[in-house]
């Protein structure tokens, strides 16, 4: 009874530090976010008043001047190919880490529904997917969680590859606009740090290196210790599309709103802008501000994010909504559940 009351007491004690945590945490991000807006407002303020706009006028007319049906036929084709290409890939690794029976088809529906519990939090989505893995393929959440934290890292890096090939590439693009930030040497840093890290990454959790670490071991890295080399290949490939297909898109897209870019530039940076879009920051307010970092010259590339990002998020909660019959079905149909355990037990 003693050890229960000090556990007890031990969680009263507890709960109240991490709230603060959290709520601390939170303004932190709110502020952040906020002084991401301020700046891109006054670089805005700035670029209208050199043509007797008030901001305002000034983002009415950027957006006037787009072409608002190609924008359309350009984003919904995206949209479904970023879907189809995520739950693929998606697919891949819950197959080869957590139950080598689940189906393409069947990954569609819940992929789809997480991303309406993704306008909420990213995380929820993730757990949407556990649950679902749990529920038809009795995967421990733990492990289900490992293979989303795999695909998390491999998008990562798939970033970080395809802007170190673009900075390569297009050296002098970067070096153009460094104006406000040193950014080729902050790049050419967060490069050779990731690079670096991969050897580690791979005799770590083959057991080649610290033996004794234990850390390895805990269920949340079930698919590190699974995966091998060639699969974090596989997965960086079977991600490739989507960001080869966001160059061309955002390319064009900008090129629709009078903005004039060309490949090379999105190539090096949209997968760093993609990266700062990843920062716990309300609205993405990392991304927008770097946008008006990299185009100094076009300060309302900052609101032309946030219209794709709002766009590209909302879509993708309609194919959702549309699958959430299916998915509701594959969740909570009791009967294909114990059918789908039957077969596994058979097979």
């Amino acid at each position: 009874m003693a050890s229960e009351d000090q556990a007890d007491m031990s969680q009263e004690e507890t709960s109240p530090a991490k709230k603060t945590r959290s709520y601390l945490f939170k303004l932190i991000t709110w502020v952040l976010a906020f002084g991401c807006f301020y700046l891109v407002y006054g670089r805005v303020e700035a670029a209208a008043m050199r043509v007797d706009l008030t901001p305002i006028a000034y983002l009415t007319v950027f957006f006037q001047e787009a072409d608002w049906v190609m924008w359309l036929s350009l984003m919904i084709p995206y949209s479904i190919f970023f879907f189809l290409v995520d739950s693929h890939a998606t697919w891949r690794v819950i197959k080869w880490f957590n139950t080598p029976d689940i189906r393409f088809t069947n990954i569609l529906p819940i992929r789809g529904s997480a991303y309406i519990l993704s306008l909420l939090n990213e995380q929820v989505g993730k757990g949407a997917m556990s649950l679902y893995l749990l529920r038809r393929y009795d995967v421990p959440v733990w492990q289900a969680v490992s293979s989303m934290i795999l695909l998390g890292i491999v998008e990562i890096y798939q970033l970080l590859l395809f802007s170190a090939i673009g900075v390569l590439l297009y050296t002098e693009l970067v070096v153009e606009a460094s104006s406000s930030l040193p950014l080729l040497n902050i790049m050419m840093s967060v490069f050779t740090v990731a690079l670096a890290y991969i050897p580690f990454h791979m005799l770590y959790f083959q057991g080649k290196i610290l033996p004794r670490s234990t850390l390895r071991d805990k269920p949340l890295f079930h698919a590190f210790r699974q995966a091998r080399p060639i699969d974090y290949l596989y997965i960086l490939l079977f991600k490739a599309p989507n960001l080869l297909f966001a160059v061309f898109v955002y390319t064009f897209a900008l090129e629709l709103f009078r903005v004039d870019v060309n490949l090379g530039q999105m190539l090096a940076f949209l997968p760093v802008i993609f990266l700062a879009a990843a920062l716990p920051l309300p609205f993405h307010a990392g991304a927008l501000l770097l946008w008006t970092v990299l185009f100094p010259a076009f300060p309302e590339v900052g609101a032309f994010s946030l219209v794709m990002h709002t766009f590209f998020v909302l879509f993708n909660a309609v194919i959702g909504v549309v699958l959430l019959p299916k998915a509701n079905a594959e969740l909570f149909n009791e009967d294909d559940r114990a059918e789908n355990a039957s077969a596994q037990s058979s097979g």
